[in-house]
């Protein structure tokens, strides 16, 4: 604990240090002009000196130490007209320039390839998203390339995500946030780190960025394998109603109202309500009952260019019914079909509810301080039933898994532009805190979601994760920059077992430290080459009950990566990323929720390659592919039995998009996993697949019609398969086979839509 609080006071004392006022020559405002929202991310170069800035959450950005003269700049934003002017530059005071770009189609060549900018790709995915079929806000983790999700509980459940060679589970080795608010939930009472991100409507999804690896101090956490942060509207361009229906008795229909009209629009103050309601049956024998409901308020205000402050509430409630994983043995000897069930009483119930307060302000310095403050409750309650008769062979195997929680945190950060050496130096210093309450974590044996048969685990877990990070982005030449950071978690655990009290069971205590440095290289070769090492250390908390009762050796299990990268622009209208990399885990204790009980895994070792391709191939027509290979291997086993159970080793994921000026929008898209390692010797196959997907919209006037299919050729394909020992009714003996749950039969929706004034 001592030195963590060292680290915390080094931190904010030294936030300054490095930093000083030096001579401005150019300061800048990169605006939407639909929406006179701020540009964050704009890349901003100037000729003849090859100079390059990048707009901060202001959309501000600035020049430094130029001398007097004539300078042509230019502004790229992807999906915006890129804007070129001429500024002078007088000797005596800095040149002040205001830009408002207007959208247009996706433009490849307004992507730049600079040594700041270190990940220009996750933008063109975020535009992307409009053309691909999606129908919650967890299937849009598919724009990360290499990112598999499977659904494998009726639609209402988290799924299941793969990455990088990872089975993630729900997300044990992917940090997701949502506006900065925590997605994935510590100790939960069906796995750790588990993440549902059906609380958010898809339409209000601005943007995903995302990266890949434990290299970035602002992420901590379960950001091994990489992170997601989804990002919602900071404005409406236009007040919209939407109604869909599809196959399998679906229906859905989302609302996007302006609250304040346009004048309040050129007072920079913005706010709206969304809501969105879905029920599907689905494609099971056994009516699934489907029913979600969202609703989102927003606002935000941008007062006197130098701070903004923005406040939104959010409520989700959900409840489904499940068919659950089948044996393959039961499809076999026909005692099923393939949307069949051996126990159709499976499904769920889950809500939360967000507050989430943020407040940014630049100085007259360019420092920028940002805040957020926020407030999640939570509930969820969850039946399932893996084995079917294998323990309990008169009532089954059917098990409760449910808690309720609050979360409470705060996020604090001061970013500054100096010079150390006399070159230029960004410093970023922040901290917060995260606490979860949660109540009555339970693992309870039912008989058709009736009846409790006993409870095998409850109890009350406290856990709060405090943090600072100190991050350091030096440019030695502008070309050469260098990224140090170091952040510094501390992680305390309580757990209280309400089975056990009686007995005189302790209260479990535990607290431990974990230190991760990163150190980033990016070097541009020229203006359309650029190469990077990223390096870093980060880790992923175990369960509570694991972490609270053991010596904390392995309460936070290290991952050790490295990428070596190549970005590469040939044309204006081609686009190449490709990285080779490399994830250590070290040992770790894994909490098995679905069975209250602790399975030691040892270290492990991933590597592989990632290439991702992006290309216009008319004005009109985009071709992108990525294609993701990794070996993951049990480093402490022998060879041949040294497999990580379904862990992904070759994913590809791409289409055809286009888009023309007349409302006319398409997608043809296939998706690709192949054969994979169902345990671990490989004497079980989890089947890979292939489909094709395509989505069509028509814009006429006001209205807009959609028509998107999935699994176009229909194929018979396994969304989540797992190795499981069972007993079916009338077996003696238990077998282990490969259980899955069968992927979407061909679906088709028709949507219509219409957009109206503020």
């Amino acid at each position: 604990m001592r030195r963590f609080l060292v680290l915390l006071i080094l931190c904010v004392l030294l936030s300054p240090a490095a930093c000083y006022a030096h001579g401005v020559a150019i300061k800048g405002l990169v605006y939407g002009k639909n929406t006179l929202v701020p540009l964050e991310g704009a890349v901003v170069s100037l000729a003849p000196l090859q100079k390059v800035s990048i707009t901060d959450r202001f959309g501000k950005y600035a020049f430094y130490d130029l001398p007097a003269g004539a300078y042509q700049l230019t502004v790229s934003y992807l999906g915006f007209l890129q804007e070129v002017k001429t500024v002078t530059v007088s000797p005596t005071e800095p040149a002040l320039v205001t830009s408002y770009l207007e959208t247009s189609n996706l433009e490849l060549q307004e992507v730049s390839v600079v040594a700041k900018k270190e990940n220009p790709l996750h933008l063109i995915s975020a535009v992307d998203a409009q053309l691909r079929p999606i129908q919650n806000a967890q299937e849009m983790l598919r724009m990360v390339p290499g990112l598999v999700i499977a659904q494998h509980a009726g639609g209402g459940k988290a799924e299941q995500i793969f990455l990088r060679g990872f089975d993630i589970d729900h997300g044990t080795d992917i940090s997701l946030t949502a506006d900065g608010l925590p997605v994935n939930m510590v100790s939960h009472a069906h796995g750790q780190g588990y993440s549902d991100l059906h609380f958010l409507i898809p339409e209000t999804i601005e943007a995903v960025d995302f990266g890949k690896g434990p290299y970035h101090a602002e992420k901590g956490n379960f950001a091994t394998a990489g992170y997601a942060d989804f990002r919602t509207r900071r404005v409406l361009d236009q007040n919209m109603v939407k109604l869909e229906a599809g196959v399998f008795d679906t229906y859905r229909a989302v609302g996007m109202v302006n609250l304040l009209g346009p004048n309040a629009r050129l007072r920079q103050q913005n706010a709206y309500l969304a809501s969105e309601f879905l029920f599907s049956n689905g494609y099971f024998e056994s009516p699934q009952g489907l029913e979600r409901f969202n609703v989102l308020g927003r606002y935000q205000g941008i007062f006197n260019e130098n701070t903004i402050f923005s406040a939104s509430l959010s409520g989700f409630k959900s409840s489904w019914d499940a068919s659950g994983q089948i044996p393959e043995r039961a499809i076999n000897n026909g005692s099923i079909t393939r949307f069949g069930a051996i126990d159709d009483t499976e499904g769920g119930y889950t809500s939360r509810y967000n507050a989430n307060l943020t407040l940014d302000k630049t100085f007259g310095n360019g420092g920028l301080f940002s805040n957020q403050a926020y407030a999640v409750k939570y509930g969820f309650e969850l039946y399932s039933n893996f084995t079917f008769f294998l323990n309990d062979l008169e009532n089954g195997d059917q098990i409760r898994q449910k808690e309720n929680r609050e979360i409470y945190g705060y996020r604090g950060s001061y970013e500054q532009a100096g010079k150390l050496l006399g070159l230029p130096l960004r410093h970023k210093v922040g901290l917060g805190f995260r606490y979860d309450n949660i109540h009555d974590s339970e693992l309870s044996r039912t008989l058709s979601r009736t009846y409790t048969l006993s409870q095998v685990q409850k109890g009350d877990i406290q856990e709060l994760n405090a943090y600072a990070y100190l991050s350091e982005t030096w440019e030695l030449t502008p070309r050469f920059t260098v990224q140090a950071a170091l952040r510094a978690d501390r992680l305390f655990f309580t757990y209280r077992s309400a089975l056990e009290q009686a007995e005189g069971a302790l209260v479990q205590k535990n607290a431990q430290n974990r230190f991760s440095p990163k150190l980033n290289l990016t070097y541009a070769v020229s203006p359309v080459v650029q190469v990077y090492v990223h390096t870093g250390m980060g880790y992923h908390s175990n369960d509570a009950r694991v972490s609270a009762g053991s010596s904390g050796r392995q309460a936070l299990p290290v991952a050790r990566g490295t990428d070596v990268g190549l970005t590469f622009k040939p044309t204006n209208r081609w686009f190449l990323n490709t990285a080779l990399w490399v994830l250590d885990l070290d040992q770790e204790l894994v909490y098995v929720g679905d069975e209250g009980v602790v399975e030691p895994s040892g270290r492990s070792r991933r590597y592989g390659v990632d290439v991702s391709v992006r290309g216009q191939l008319t004005d009109y027509l985009y071709l992108d592919s990525d294609l993701n290979l990794a070996r993951p291997r049990a480093r402490d086993e022998a060879k041949g039995n040294n497999y990580i159970p379904l862990a992904p080793t070759f994913t590809s994921t791409g289409g055809l998009s286009y888009q023309n000026k007349k409302g006319l929008k398409g997608s043809l898209r296939y998706r690709y996993v192949a054969d994979r390692a169902a345990n671990e010797d490989y004497s079980l196959t989890a089947e890979g697949y292939f489909l094709v997907d395509a989505v069509a919209s028509y814009m006429l006037k006001k209205l807009e019609f959609k028509l998107s299919g999935e699994n176009l050729l229909n194929s018979a394909w396994k969304e989540a398969q797992f190795e499981t020992e069972s007993r079916l009714p009338g077996e003696i003996d238990p077998v282990s086979e490969i259980h899955f749950t069968p992927g979407t039969p061909f679906f088709l929706k028709l949507g219509v839509s219409y957009t109206f004034g503020l």
